[in-house]
């Protein structure tokens, strides 16, 4: 099969941020392109009654650890934001109005948020500070600023979370591949194995 992977995440997504280091390579090595999917991850969490790890009981303090261990395993910068969860509304809205455009680089805009918060530890919840790392890859600033209050563009975000949600997505990141989900960064060799065998 040649359909492309499909990669769902949320900016303010510690293994988000870890999966997106690697989907688009397992997905170029097995022939396939990858689609990136922002989405906000709190619609799901009203659906489901979960929470943010980091709001978690036992859980939290584990990811905490665990999220520092990845980075060290993986040779990847990481440093906790000071504010966490992260607001992303602004984050996404950016995305899809560059993705209407320019899908490489709307791409290029997600990598950069995600290290800006998860690489530096910066604050990526205004418009103004979207904006300011969109400017570093020649978005302009200010038609940047206005698309973000434009209500197509708050349509367009709204509509891909619902699309997400409808197609069973709950948590981030998740994978959709010929149709089967696979949740979480840990599933990425299940991933990698299913583009190469063909699925069981």
């Amino acid at each position: 099969m040649s359909d492309p992977v499909e990669f769902y995440f949320e900016f303010s997504s510690p293994y988000g941020y870890f999966a997106a280091q690697k989907i688009d390579q397992i997905a170029a090595d097995n022939g396939r392109t990858c689609i990136w999917k922002p989405f906000l991850l709190g619609a799901a969490f009203k659906k489901t009654g979960m929470a943010p790890l980091v709001q978690q009981p036992m859980r939290g303090e584990y990811a905490l650890k665990d999220w520092q261990r990845l980075s060290r395993y993986m040779d990847v910068a990481w440093k906790m934001p000071a504010v966490f969860p992260v607001h992303t509304v602004a984050a996404t809205r950016a995305f899809y109005w560059i993705n209407e455009r320019d899908p490489d680089q709307a791409r290029l805009l997600a990598k950069s948020l995600f290290h800006a918060v998860f690489g530096e530890g910066q604050d990526i919840s205004t418009p103004q500070a979207v904006a300011a790392i969109a400017a570093a890859l020649f978005v302009d600033k200010d038609e940047l600023l206005a698309a973000l209050e434009d209500q197509n563009v708050k349509d367009k975000m709204r509509a891909e979370t619902d699309k997400a949600l409808e197609k069973g997505v709950f948590g981030s990141p998740y994978f959709i591949v010929d149709g089967e989900g696979f949740w979480g960064s840990d599933r990425l060799w299940m991933v990698k194995k299913w583009l190469q065998s063909g699925g069981w």
